[in-house]
């Protein structure tokens, strides 16, 4: 089994609310992706923006952009994620959903609600992480303001005579709205959660202004075990494919095992 993992960041304006126009534009940037790749990242509420209003473009899992993510997986032969506005049992989920070839899917609902945008009001939390496997690698999924509470993201210590590769996840994957003017935190604690975590860490935020006034700066990034960064893009759209080697983790926690002197804690599901 091979140990690297080939993924792709792609870094977008949005078109505000129009579902129609964002999944033409991004099968078009997945379906021009050169060369092999085996995981596309797009940004949280990839088809519509940061929006407020999931009573007009809220869908269920049997709805138009998950057909989309199903579809366009299948034809190009690759994981796709990103976050999208799910109608689920009366409630609306910020939710990031994990999309295999074969039509088989996981999802994370966004645990820690933007309470200053008022997403809290018109959202409900998610209570589960979720760690998707693929090709020997782990993967944790989360969306944007997760990024500000590391304890949700952290990993757990096991028992004394565990293996250091019993970590729970080796990649750990932010997607964003996350405007400008916070950019520092957004760069710095992506770094911070890759040291701490000693993993990979991939941040996909959007670029543009949207229909509040907000502009983001996009920040997307690649930072190794150490917080070393493999790729920064500001400003721009960018469609970046990087290639990642699960031994660099490995043979860090190895040389540097600083996770496994971590506290001991479990997290209760609320």
């Amino acid at each position: 089994m091979s140990n690297t993992l080939t993924l792709t960041l792609i870094q977008s304006q949005l078109h505000w609310e129009n579902k129609q126009a964002n999944l033409d534009m991004f099968r078009k940037k997945i379906l021009d992706i050169e060369g092999k790749t085996e995981l596309v990242v797009l940004p949280e509420m990839f088809s519509t923006g940061f929006s407020m209003n999931p009573g007009k473009l809220a869908e269920t899992m049997n709805g138009e952009t998950v057909q989309w993510m199903k579809n366009l997986s299948a034809e190009k032969r690759v994981i796709i994620t990103g976050s999208v506005i799910i109608s689920e049992n009366d409630q609306f989920y910020n939710r990031m959903i994990w999309m295999l070839p074969n039509g088989e899917y996981g999802y994370y609902d966004k645990r820690h609600l933007f309470a200053y945008a008022g997403e809290d009001k018109h959202y409900s939390a998610g209570h589960k992480r979720f760690i998707a496997s693929v090709k020997g690698w782990r993967v944790h999924l989360q969306v944007c303001y997760d990024l500000r509470f590391p304890v949700w993201s952290r990993q757990v210590p096991g028992n004394e005579d565990d293996e250091i590769r019993t970590a729970e996840y080796d990649l750990l994957i932010y997607v964003a709205n996350w405007p400008d003017r916070r950019r520092h935190a957004w760069t710095t604690l992506l770094q911070a959660r890759a040291i701490e975590n000693q993993c990979f860490v991939a941040g996909v935020n959007r670029v543009g202004t949207d229909a509040n006034g907000h502009y983001y700066s996009g920040d997307s990034l690649v930072a190794n075990p150490l917080g070393e960064l493999y790729y920064h893009k500001k400003e721009d759209e960018d469609v970046f494919t990087i290639t990642i080697n699960k031994e660099e983790v490995d043979s860090i926690r190895e040389k540097l095992p600083f996770w496994k002197d971590g506290d001991h804690f479990r997290l209760l599901e609320l």
